[in-house]
């Protein structure tokens, strides 16, 4: 990618004419030398005026959707689905196509840096050679002292990593993610493990249902794989069982999936799994069998008592549940997000074994969900001083963990800490050194496709232009580092950069039954770079079976009981994703699709409840936790619980570039540290007080001044 060749040497290496045609698409078995240089220093094998597509992966977030990247003369121009892709058909959520906004961010960082002091904020320049020999250095001493911290993309740093960790002695990979949290990936597996055997995410399949109740999933927005998700939920609307699906969902606020609902059941936040317990129990009793184990120690009254929905309705949505030819019972993030998180997973995943076998599919096998347990366990390592070296990819736990958490405390005591970041996010500028990755669009790589597909997939990365800067690919600057080392590591590590680590590791798909496939690797890699991906020509998904899980006994422990004063708190995922989103003056810009607000935070407070507090829109209130406290603008939405009061999750950086600092509020630092019995975050169990602060501040949204319920401002 970074080499410089003439077109005579190009030829010798791509065999002349064939080859080079192919290169023309970013395709060919030379184009990891390929330059996509800017107009201003053309190659000779880029055509002026005539625009140049390449087929890649999104890179906003883990759910592997492919790109189509429309480049002209060497610039990145405009990010477009891939129609043959098969998690996302073509589709792009507003994520991926602010992505030539992250390529060409003026606040990147640009070249390798060196803190003057940690902390202070003073980087100085260094050059690569002084930084590969730095990562060298780093991964000597004790092994047992060296910790990688990654997020969850791309998946063929974290399968390097691993490969590098094992072989040094040292301690697997710790992976997390705001989102991941949000979607409480970790805790669905584990549940999914429990009832059918085999650890991995469910894709659930809503165009082959005819009634589909949705139980904190909001995968019209941010969970899993939204576009997979929202493809599903057209085809239940266009009925393909003969009539239009019914959708119903339970959530305690009213997000993008349950506006969009049949029936939007506005649920006390952690009774989800009484919930779905008391429907399983009444579905089974209308069918005159056998109480299953599973549902048979519910009361009903009490059930009624601790999630607010009352008999009737209840009685109602199993009539609803019992007479589908195709029901289907997902549970979603903030279902999940309790202390009994598990428990509630478990019972809404054995709805689905009350009508036979549920239209939904596992994912393969997911040994790197990571759960905020493994992060908990990494700080307190880290506190202790086990820690000596720390490397940080993908992540920003600075700003996406729980304050009350401390790792940043907990950073003073790890005597050299690495970000690889692309952006001066806060974790970067709390660094010793920042050796800069590329950006999504500059990179090669690949991503697993654990929820979006029917069919077993593997989405691939290449650069769609030449790297703006002086950065390097991760990948290349560990194999670097581990060849430097010698002894055993450079002994186990002998790819000779990323591009061939990546050769390597998709080798086993020449004969894996794909929809094309090569009699050697340069072919074969010719198609996964021109396909954007390898994966099976039709779909390939076993039914779940979730019979198991109604033979158990599944306590569902009631939610928390709300002392006076307090409120239920709750933060979700946007069009921000995990907070790395907010330096897209395009994604600030969009009007949030619930409230139309843009370029900062608020707080949801519903107007019954904003009355006996005194509160307007435009108030400024503290929000005060056990952990911590905040500062949020009131918006009056009628569309939540009067007992529940929610923050978006994105904004409130102290870092990341001018247009994400100093807007909003993070409301990482009022979560305290409940987790499930998975090891997730049981953020949906936090209780919060407001107060007025008689501060005002207007706040950016596309509504009138009135809005669509009226003028509040008072």
């Amino acid at each position: 990618m970074s080499e410089k060749i003439s077109r005579r040497k190009f030829l010798q290496i791509s065999s002349l004419g064939a080859a080079a045609a192919a290169v023309l698409t970013g395709c060919g078995p030379a184009s990891r030398y390929v330059v996509r240089k800017p107009y201003a220093n053309m190659p000779e094998y880029n055509q002026t005026g005539v625009s140049t597509y390449y087929a890649t992966t999104c890179r906003e977030c883990a759910a592997g959707c492919g790109l189509i990247m429309r480049t002209f003369e060497g610039r990145a121009i405009k990010a477009e689905g891939n129609p043959q892709h098969p998690v996302n058909r073509g589709k792009l959520c507003q994520r991926g196509l602010t992505s030539v906004q992250g390529l060409y961010n003026p606040d990147r960082i640009q070249t390798p840096r060196k803190a003057a002091g940690r902390g202070s904020g003073n980087f100085i320049d260094i050059p690569w050679d002084e930084a590969l020999s730095t990562a060298s250095n780093l991964l000597g001493g004790d092994p047992a002292g060296v910790a990688f911290l990654l997020g969850y993309q791309p998946d063929h740093l974290y399968d390097l990593v691993k490969e590098i960790t094992t072989a040094m002695g040292a301690p697997a990979p710790v992976r997390y993610g705001a989102l991941g949290m949000f979607e409480a990936r970790a805790t669905l597996i584990e549940a999914a493990r429990q009832t059918t055997g085999a650890a991995g995410l469910p894709f659930f399949d809503l165009g082959s249902a005819d009634v589909v109740f949705s139980f904190g999933a909001n995968f019209l927005e941010t969970w899993l794989s939204p576009l997979a998700y929202s493809r599903g939920y057209g085809n239940l609307r266009q009925g393909k069982l003969g009539k239009r699906g019914y959708l119903v969902s339970f959530e305690a606020r009213q997000s993008v999936t349950s506006g969009a609902a049949d029936e939007w059941i506005p649920v006390i936040p952690g009774s989800e799994g009484l919930v779905a317990k008391a429907i399983g129990r009444l579905v089974a009793q209308m069918d005159g069998g056998t109480i299953p184990t599973a549902f048979a120690d519910l009361d009903l009254a009490q059930a009624v008592q601790q999630s607010g929905v009352s008999e009737e309705k209840l009685h109602h949505l199993a009539e609803l549940f019992a007479q589908a030819q195709q029901p289907l019972a997902i549970p979603g993030g903030a279902a999940l997000a309790h202390v009994n998180g598990l428990a509630s997973a478990k019972a809404i995943l054995a709805l689905n074994a009350l009508k036979g076998a549920a239209p939904a599919w596992l994912a393969a096998e997911d040994d790197s969900a990571g759960s905020l347990a493994g992060v908990l366990a990494l700080v307190n390592r880290m506190k202790s001083g086990e820690i000596h070296t720390l490397f940080i990819h993908g992540v920003n736990p600075v700003f996406e963990l729980p304050a009350a958490l401390g790792f940043a405390d907990a950073l003073k005591n790890v005597k050299a800490v690495v970000s690889f970041s692309s952006f001066p996010d806060e974790t970067a500028m709390t660094s010793d050194w920042i050796l800069p990755d590329h950006t999504g669009l500059e990179s090669f790589g690949y991503q697993r496709v654990l929820a979006g597909s029917d069919r077993p997939a593997l989405s691939s990365l290449q650069p769609v232009v030449a790297p703006l800067y002086d950065t390097r690919a991760t990948a290349d600057v560990l194999i670097e580092a581990a060849r430097a080392r010698g002894g055993a590591l450079t002994a186990a590590i002998t790819y000779q950069d990323e591009v061939d680590f990546i050769q390597q590791k998709i080798l086993p798909l020449m004969n894996a039954g794909g929809f094309y496939s090569a009699p050697e690797i340069f072919t074969f890699w010719s198609s996964w770079l021109q396909y954007g991906g390898w994966w099976k020509a039709g779909a390939e998904a076993a039914l779940i079976d979730f019979s198991s899980a109604l033979d158990e006994s599944i306590p569902v422990a009631a939610p928390p009981a709300l002392p006076e004063g307090k409120l239920h708190f709750l933060s979700y995922g946007t069009q921000m994703g995990d907070g790395s989103g907010a330096n897209r003056p395009w994604l600030q810009e969009t009007p949030d699709p619930t409230t139309t607000a843009m370029w900062n935070s608020w707080i949801e407070v519903h107007p019954e409840t904003a009355g006996k507090l005194g509160l307007h829109d435009d108030d400024v209130v503290k929000v005060s936790s056990a952990a911590g406290e905040l500062e949020a603008i009131v918006y009056l939405f009628p569309a939540i619980r009067p007992d529940t009061v929610a923050i978006p999750f994105g904004q409130g950086h102290t870092a990341l570039g001018r247009f994400a600092e100093g807007r909003g509020a993070n409301p990482a630092a009022v979560m305290e540290l409940l987790l499930n019995e998975a090891g997730d975050l049981a953020c949906g169990d936090l209780q919060v007080t407001l107060t007025p602060t008689g501060k005002r501040r207007p706040l950016a949204r596309y509504e009138s001044r009135e809005g669509v319920y009226g003028d509040h401002a008072g």
